[in-house]
């Protein structure tokens, strides 16, 4: 499935691949993989609220804000709340970015490999092969209970409003 028109880079509009997903839908399963390019994915995460943050290269400015700050809530919220940063990155790199940036809370992973995360949730850009900057908070249930897919992708997500819904969910 195509959808354009809701996602642009400064100003041009992009093509988002994969599935239409809303609040209420069973989060699909994807695979990714780790800093040590080690596969994991949705099920790994079974049993607790997932936050992701997902971001089209963590060497951009604003993907280097998004996942510094991520990080820095993570601290703050309980045990049974996974927090993920999801990009195209390379493995090697985003091991490396993590290292230099101190980013210990946030488990960042690459969709590099097969666009599964991409394509499951429906933010894959067709022309660029990157993610759009986006925020899926899914439930213990594995229910998606909020979704930001942001509009300009050089913009920063709506971290409050993300927050916000993160800390009803948690109680």
């Amino acid at each position: 499935m195509e959808r354009k028109g809701l996602v642009s880079f400064q100003g041009k509009s992009l093509t988002l691949t994969g599935a239409e997903l809303k609040a209420g839908d069973r989060a699909p399963d994807f695979m990714v993989l780790d800093g040590e390019l080690k596969e994991t994915g949705l099920k790994h995460f079974t049993g607790t609220i997932k936050i992701i943050s997902v971001t089209p290269s963590l060497d951009t400015p604003v993907c280097d804000i998004q996942a510094r700050r991520f990080n820095a809530e993570a601290a703050n919220l309980p045990a049974d709340v996974s927090v993920l940063n999801i990009s195209m990155d390379l493995p090697f790199a985003i091991s490396r970015f993590c290292t230099s940036a101190g980013i210990d809370k946030v488990k960042a992973l690459s969709d590099h490999r097969d666009a599964s995360f991409g394509n499951a949730y429906g933010v894959l850009i067709k022309e660029l092969r990157l993610l759009a900057r986006s925020i899926f908070i899914i439930d213990r249930n594995d229910v998606i209970r909020y979704i930001e897919i942001v509009p300009e992708i050089t913009n920063q997500p709506d971290y409050e409003k993300a927050l916000i819904e993160l800390r009803q969910i948690v109680g």
